[in-house]
């Protein structure tokens, strides 16, 4: 049985060390100081580990049943949702004024990566619910806000969002589910949604479904979709539960992973619904959860990549095999164990540095967010928004090749159901494909985030790393900044090879677009890197007692910088071998 340990010590090098989240001005970053978090995130790491990495095995073995137009949950899902809402854990950071504690986004983030780990698809019922919840907070009337948030934010009642149909995916704008309006004010919305997570279950006491439809008469395409907010139950004048609305369960989608979460058909036949923001602005009041969502997925990346790493870890120390070329290094026994060898080495590194420097990139963008919703800052919203695609895409990519490489570690062993490697490899590469699939993250960064504002924020992101660069002239912080001038200035070439190429044949730019990417993603966590080492260097400079920790984060940058940042140089030379390899053959000769 696979175990979990929260990595509460390094979530806290993350706040206090590197960002500093104390010290920052922005509102209620005053509370986050180093005994306040490490109560909460010791609390957090215990639930995650005790109550809700048992249940992940049982979830993925079990997966959800429909029964009488109901889904059940796995055995222990019920208890483990009261449990969560019991503690406050939903309610974090959402609007005292609806019940919630009002924290920092960047303290939920930090404590909803444990719970991501330990079990993905029983976390994914409340985090959509928070998603949901910030479209309504965002865009609701004074009354939606009134009527729905208070129990949403306990979870009672649970959200989902609902995009998808059956002939459309990434193409709103060819959406057929449809909404008329009522002499009442509501709207009677019918069509068909698939692949809706959390779309129904048996934890909650009602649902409150986000639904995008085409008001009739609207504008064509994509700027005729509104949003709805259609109530699994209706609720009356006094905030009680009634009648059931026009809304059901086609079918559950017997999917690859996350079989503990209910991805449903849902079908709404004349269901009630209520106008959530503007008419044909549906898109606008989705995209509040959409981006909270999608940094939500990176983090899903990499959490799923550390619950594998940490076991890869413990059976590479354990299982005894063959001898280190070098001399034995367990004589007593009849073998080495694993981890002495340098190629058992450099899949464990891969992984570690990976985890540890996406666990940072996410955290900043939640500070990010923080400060762009909390201080009004329009500098650190354009930078987010430009960070997301990547955080999303890069993060969920590495994610699932470093399952898989935690896989390969056990060998055949990695293969077999029982030592329960194989689930978090099927867990993890649904992230890379909902939220918006990579492939349409990539061509929202070259394609829409490099100009937004003139190009403002993608300029004043390479200024970053070049101040980060010049403020460090330490001797030993020489491995980072070097590796991380070279890196930037071959995204910036990249940049460049657009500008003068993607106008005459916007190809140019699209074909490259997965590399811009991935190149970009290399270039945050070295600056993260980069950043890490240096708060690791003040801190044994200032005689903190624990030298191996700061030491190993040293070591561990060092990899990275050394073995992931020279993959910029091939990234770059695939961008600028243009259109030309990747369009050469017509459709029929594929």
């Amino acid at each position: 049985m696979p175990s979990f340990t929260a990595p509460t010590k390094d979530i806290q090098f993350v706040l206090h060390d590197l960002l500093k989240a104390s010290e920052q001005d922005t509102p209620g970053y005053d509370e986050l100081d180093r005994d306040f978090t490490a109560a909460v995130l010791e609390e957090a790491g215990k639930l995650a580990s005790e109550v809700l990495a048992p249940l992940n095995v049982i979830g993925d073995q079990q997966g959800v049943t429909l029964e009488n137009g109901v889904v059940r949950t796995p055995e222990g899902f019920k208890e483990a949702f009261e449990q969560i809402k019991e503690g406050g854990w939903t309610a974090l950071d959402c609007d005292p004024e609806y019940g919630g504690q009002g924290l920092p986004y960047l303290m939920n983030t930090a404590v909803q990566e444990p719970f991501v780990s330990a079990n993905m698809a029983f976390n994914m019922y409340q985090g959509l619910t928070h998603g949901a919840y910030s479209a309504i907070h965002a865009h609701g009337s004074d009354e939606q806000k009134a009527k729905f948030l208070p129990k949403m934010v306990t979870c009672e009642w649970t959200g989902t969002m609902n995009l998808t149909e059956p002939h459309c995916g990434t193409d709103l704008g060819l959406m057929r589910t449809k909404a008329e309006p009522q002499d009442d004010g509501s709207y009677k919305v019918t069509g068909q949604k698939i692949f809706i997570s959390a779309g129904d279950h048996d934890m909650a006491d009602n649902i409150i479904h986000l639904v995008l439809a085409k008001i009739p008469g609207g504008p064509e395409g994509i700027k005729g979709v509104s949003l709805f907010i259609v109530p699994k139950f209706m609720v009356n004048e006094d905030g009680s539960l009634g009648d059931r609305n026009a809304v059901s369960v086609g079918k559950i989608e017997e999917k690859m992973g996350i079989h503990g979460n209910a991805t449903c058909v849902m079908n709404y036949d004349g269901a009630t619904g209520y106008l959530l923001g503007e008419a044909h602005k549906g898109m606008r009041a989705m995209f509040t959860m959409m981006n909270e969502a999608r940094l939500g997925v990176g983090l899903q990346g990499y959490a799923q990549a550390e619950i594998a790493y940490q076991n890869a870890v413990a059976y590479a120390k354990d299982r005894l095999q063959g001898r280190a070329v070098t001399g034995a290094e367990n004589p007593e026994g009849p073998a080495d164990p694993l981890i002495v060898h340098p190629d058992i080495r450099r899949n464990l590194m891969d992984q570690k540095s990976f985890v540890e420097g996406a666990r940072a990139l996410t955290y900043w963008g939640a500070m990010l967010i923080d400060k762009a919703h909390r201080s009004g800052d329009a500098d650190a919203l354009g930078l987010v928004s430009l960070l997301t695609p990547v955080i999303k895409g890069f993060q969920t990519d590495k994610g699932f090749e470093m399952a898989s490489q935690a896989q390969q570690v056990y060998g055949g062993h990695g293969y077999i159901e029982e030592w329960g490697m194989s689930q978090y490899a099927r867990d993890a590469r649904i992230t890379m494909i909902y939220e918006g699939a990579n492939g349409i993250q990539a061509l929202d960064l070259v394609g829409r985030k490099l100009a937004q504002d003139g190009g403002k924020h993608v300029m004043a992101f390479f200024e970053m790393i070049k101040a980060e660069c010049k403020a460090h002239e330490d001797e030993r912080m020489k491995p980072f900044t070097d590796a991380l001038k070279v890196a930037s200035k071959q995204l910036q070439a990249a940049g460049m090879y657009f500008m003068q190429n993607g106008m005459k044949n916007p190809n140019n730019a699209l074909a490259g677009s997965y590399d811009f990417m991935t190149m970009m993603g290399h270039v945050c966590l070295g600056l993260m890197w980069t950043r890490m080492a240096a708060a690791s260097y003040a801190a044994l400079d200032g005689g903190a007692s624990d030298t191996a920790f700061y030491e190993t984060k040293i070591a561990t940058g060092k990899y990275y910088m050394a073995r992931h940042l020279p993959a910029c140089a091939m990234h770059l030379s695939r961008i600028e071998s243009g259109a030309e390899p990747v369009m050469a053959l017509s459709a029929d000769h594929f």
